[in-house]
C-alpha cells in the first residue's frame, strides 16, 4: 500500500514537469540575468578602477546592467538564437529529477499523513503534522534528486553564456559525469542545503495547502463537488502560495548550483548566504523576487497538472 503513493506521485509529477518545462527554462533565465556584468574578471575590474577611481564594481559606466527582456522577450530571443528545441533543453535531467525527486516527496508524504492520523488513512491529521510530514518528505526527496536538479539548471542555462563558456551536455548522465569527472564527486550535492530548503518549503506549501483547500471546498460544498473545479482551484491556490514562499532560496539555488569552480580560482559565491548577500548588494533585494512572474507562471501550471493528473491515476489505481 504504501509503494502505491511514490507511484502515483511519481506518474504525476514526470507528467506535470515535462509539461511545464519551458516555463522552468525561462524562469532559471530570468533568475540568472545580472550576473555576468557584475562579476568581470579581475584584470578588467582593476583597470576600471584604475581609469575612473572607482572602487565599487556596480558604478562602472562602462559595466551598467543593459535592458534585461521580460518573459515574452526571451522567449522570442531563445527562439530566434537557439531555435524552438532550446526551450526544451534539460529535459531529460527534469525526468530524472521528477522521477527522484517529486517521487520520493509526495510518496512519503503519502505515508506519513497515513502513519500518523489516527484512523491510518490520512484524513482529519492536524495542519501541524501534515506541515511536519511534508517538510521531512521535501528534505528527503531534494536530498536524493540533487544531483539531476543541479544537471538540470546548467542544461538550462547553458544557451545563454557565450560559446567558449557552454558546457554543451549530450544529455543528463553526460551532465553527470562530466560533472563528476571535473569538479568531484560531492559537488553533485553544490547547493544542496539551499535545494533542501526550497523543496521543504515548496512541499509544506504546496501539498499542505491543497490539502486544506480542497478540504475547505469539499466542506463548503458537498463531496459531490469533488471533481476538476475543484482540483483546479485547490492546486491553483496552492501554486500561488508555493510560488511567493520559494522564490527567494530557489533564485540563489539557481545561482550556486550554475556556479563554475575551476582549479586555482575562488568561487564566485562561497555559499548561501554569501550568494543571497552579493546578489541583494548588487542588484537589491527584489532581486531575490527575479523571475517571480515565470515561476508562478510554471508552478500555477506545474501544480495544477501535478494534482488533477495525480487524482486521475489514483482513480485509475485505486482497486490495486
Amino acid at each position: 500500500m504504501g509503494m502505491k503513493g511514490f507511484v502515483e506521485g511519481g506518474i504525476a509529477a514526470v507528467v506535470a514537469g515535462c509539461t511545464t518545462h519551458p516555463l522552468d527554462l525561462i524562469k532559471v533565465r530570468m533568475q540568472l540575468q545580472g550576473e555576468t556584468v557584475r562579476y568581470a574578471p579581475r584584470a578588467v575590474r582593476g583597470a576600471l578602477d584604475a581609469a575612473t577611481g572607482v572602487a565599487s564594481l556596480p558604478r562602472h559606466p562602462a559595466l551598467r546592467t543593459p535592458p534585461r527582456p521580460g518573459p515574452i522577450a526571451l522567449v522570442a530571443q531563445i527562439l530566434r538564437t537557439e531555435g524552438p528545441a532550446a526551450l526544451f533543453s534539460g529535459v531529460s535531467a527534469t525526468m530524472l529529477r521528477q522521477t527522484l525527486y517529486s517521487t520520493t516527496r509526495m510518496g512519503l508524504y503519502d505515508v506519513l499523513k497515513k502513519k500518523w492520523s489516527p484512523s491510518g488513512d490520512g484524513a482529519a491529521l492536524p495542519v501541524h503534522l501534515q506541515v511536519a510530514a511534508a517538510l521531512v518528505a521535501g528534505a528527503v526527496g531534494a536530498a536524493v534528486g540533487n544531483p539531476a536538479d543541479m544537471a538540470m539548471v546548467r542544461m538550462q542555462a547553458d544557451g545563454q553564456l557565450p560559446l567558449a563558456e557552454r558546457r554543451n551536455y549530450r544529455s543528463v548522465i553526460d551532465a553527470i559525469a562530466r560533472t563528476v569527472r571535473q569538479e568531484g564527486l560531492r559537488s553533485l550535492w553544490r547547493g544542496s542545503s539551499l535545494t533542501v530548503n526550497r523543496a521543504m518549503i515548496v512541499t509544506a506549501s504546496q501539498l499542505v495547502t491543497y490539502d486544506q483547500a480542497k478540504e475547505a471546498i469539499l466542506q463548503r460544498r458537498g463531496a459531490g463537488s469533488d471533481g476538476l473545479g475543484t482540483h483546479v482551484a485547490a492546486s491553483l491556490t496552492a501554486g500561488l502560495v508555493a510560488s511567493a514562499a520559494s522564490n527567494p532560496v530557489d533564485v540563489v539555488k539557481t545561482r550556486v548550483m550554475n556556479m563554475k569552480v575551476e582549479p586555482g580560482r575562488p568561487p564566485r559565491y562561497s555559499g548561501a548566504t554569501d550568494c543571497a548577500l552579493k546578489t541583494v548588494r548588487a542588484e537589491g533585494f527584489m532581486a531575490l523576487y527575479k523571475g517571480f512572474i515565470p515561476t508562478l507562471s510554471r508552478q500555477g501550471p506545474f501544480t495544477i497538472v501535478l494534482f488533477v493528473t495525480l487524482e486521475q491515476v489514483r482513480k485509475l489505481l485505486k482497486d490495486f
